[in-house]
């Protein structure tokens, strides 16, 4: 049995890696990665969301140019089924995470909760 907190942690890490989501997630990655078409483009949207991302974080101005580029990928990106299929489990894992998420602040949203009434 678990012992501390960060013992549960790992429990949580084991539990996520064996989850339905993440062993869904990484049989759809496998099927883009093992496309060289796919994995190109895929990468290629991946860095330019990123480059958005990082653009966003330090305050630079996203260029009308940034944001077609992103939209032209984006339109290319959604006619490869298994990029799709990809994203699709990416949203899935996701919304698991913000769950256990809420699971886990919940203490903190109750005591902080309690100290506004």
């Amino acid at each position: 049995m678990a012992s501390n907190i960060y013992d549960y942690a790992y429990e949580l890490e084991k539990a996520l890696k064996n989850s339905q989501e993440y062993t869904t997630l990484q049989a759809r990655y496998e099927e883009v990665r093992k496309d060289p078409a796919a994995k190109q483009l895929f990468d290629q949207f991946r860095n330019i969301q990123m480059k958005l991302q990082e653009k966003q974080m330090t305050g630079q101005n996203i260029s009308q140019n940034d944001v077609q580029e992103a939209q032209n990928v984006a339109a290319i990106v959604q006619q490869n089924p298994k990029i799709v299929q990809l994203m699709d489990a990416e949203q899935q894992m996701s919304i698991a995470i913000n769950e256990l998420n809420k699971i886990i602040m919940k203490p903190l949203d109750e005591l902080y909760g309690r100290m506004s009434q």
